[in-house]
């Protein structure tokens, strides 16, 4: 691919039709880029799931502040047979898979302090910018709101748990990344929040995060591609690429929709491989499903309210709570598993107050992409036409527009972008 023809792409093709591909997209198009998206199923409308992989039915949460890696010290210290347990937060079942062992290996591999502050180090200048990101969609017509967390609430059983928070968020913080606290008695919590139970005893004031219906999001999101001009083909698989010398010829069922583009970018999720695969992406992505369901409540919530022990992120949703929680790694088109909405259900149990667990809605579970290095997949492959967007693992909603920002940039001007520079998808 020549410079001039690196620097102003007349067209290009985003496979995935989730929050950081149509973000990818719709960045594109304020350079004056042509899009065509696709995706398999349909895409996300408003309180009904249907489609964008993971982006409908999780936290919504926008928390630069809790972006952090998950291979985590914690797996090293609770010890790796918690993954086998069906109630355990993070959950591998006992299945004869050499990719999942492969994923896992990798993942305990980097659940290290040296590994874990290193990533952080490498999000630190993608969550600041996260929400000026946002700021940049709603100015650009993106119509779907962002709410202030006013703050969001942490709440803790044991004060050890509380105290491993604090030093999280000070390692955060020394990445670079701004995380400002405060530790609330449980009667002044209480009195912001009534929805805490009386089993919380210790809660923390996190400030400056946000948070959005994901599912109302992504639908704005595609509306105002749309509306930009951009062809959005949903129903509609990408079955291979074929890069030529001037072009990439998308191949799609149905055969109708194929096209020929100047580049391609792949926001395939869970699912990056099998089309990243012949382009150099070597680096496993995995499923790592989260669960989460919908419940009344008996007044509107404040604002979000996480159990960070309990692995367990409370989102208002509409006049109720959307309580989502739980990591599977597992195959991504997998039917829900009962029992992790039960793992769900029994650790919140007693840590919110007039709401009837038992009583639930909506009940969901979304293919989250989770890399063993707990980083993105963001830039070039071995093609100069095909770029990948990806690997994101639960922070895709918070890190979207950013990724779709800093990749649109380097797409149109065929420059290398300094922020992008750890998540090469050929690493």
């Amino acid at each position: 691919m020549d410079n001039r023809t690196r620097a102003v792409p007349d067209h290009v093709a985003v496979v995935g039709g989730g929050m950081v591909g149509l973000c990818v997209a719709w960045f594109l198009q304020d350079h004056g880029v042509r899009v065509t998206v696709f995706d398999r199923d349909r895409l996300t409308r408003g309180a009904d799931p249907a489609g964008a992989g993971s982006s409908w039915g999780n936290a919504g949460w926008l928390t630069p502040s809790l972006t952090t890696p998950l291979p985590d010290p914690a797996v090293l210290r609770y010890g790796l047979r918690v993954l086998w347990r069906s109630d355990s937060p993070v959950y591998v079942p006992p299945v004869a898979d050499m990719a999942l062992a492969r994923f896992v290996a990798g993942f305990v591999r980097h659940s290290t302090q040296r590994h874990w502050q290193a990533a952080m180090r490498a999000l630190a200048p993608l969550t600041r910018s996260a929400l000026g990101a946002f700021d940049d969609l709603a100015a650009g017509g993106v119509s779907a709101p962002t709410r202030a967390a006013a703050p969001l609430l942490a709440g803790y059983q044991r004060r050890a748990d509380l105290d491993v928070l604090l030093a999280e968020l000070a390692e955060v913080r020394a990445a670079g990344q701004r995380a400002d606290v405060d530790v609330l008695d449980p009667v002044t919590a209480r009195d912001l929040e009534p929805l805490l139970g009386e089993n919380v005893r210790y809660v923390v004031a996190l400030h400056g995060q946000r948070f959005t219906d994901p599912g109302r999001f992504v639908a704005a999101l595609a509306d105002s591609v749309r509306e930009r001009g951009g062809v959005l083909h949903e129903s509609t698989a990408v079955d291979a690429l074929r890069p030529a010398a001037e072009h990439v010829e998308v191949d799609t069922s149905p055969a109708s929709a194929a096209c020929a583009v100047d580049a391609v970018v792949l926001a395939t999720g869970a699912w990056l491989p099998r089309l990243g695969g012949p382009f150099g992406i070597r680096r496993p992505v995995q499923a790592g499903r989260g669960y989460s369901f919908h419940v009344a409540t008996p007044q509107p919530p404040s604002g979000p309210i996480y159990f960070p022990a309990s692995r367990v992120a409370c989102t208002p949703i509409g006049a109720g709570l959307r309580v989502a929680g739980m990591m599977e790694f597992r195959a991504p088109d997998a039917p829900l598993d009962p029992r992790r909405i039960q793992a769900v259900v029994t650790a919140t149990r007693g840590l919110l107050r007039g709401v009837d667990l038992d009583r639930r809605t909506h009940e969901w579970v979304g293919p989250r992409p989770c890399t063993p290095d707990g980083l993105p997949l963001v830039g070039r492959t071995s093609s100069p036409r095909v770029f990948a967007a990806g690997g994101h693992g639960m922070w895709g909603i918070t890190l979207g527009p950013v990724t779709g920002r800093l990749l649109a940039d380097a797409i149109v001007t065929g420059r290398a972008v300094p922020e992008l520079a750890p998540f090469d998808p050929l690493r």
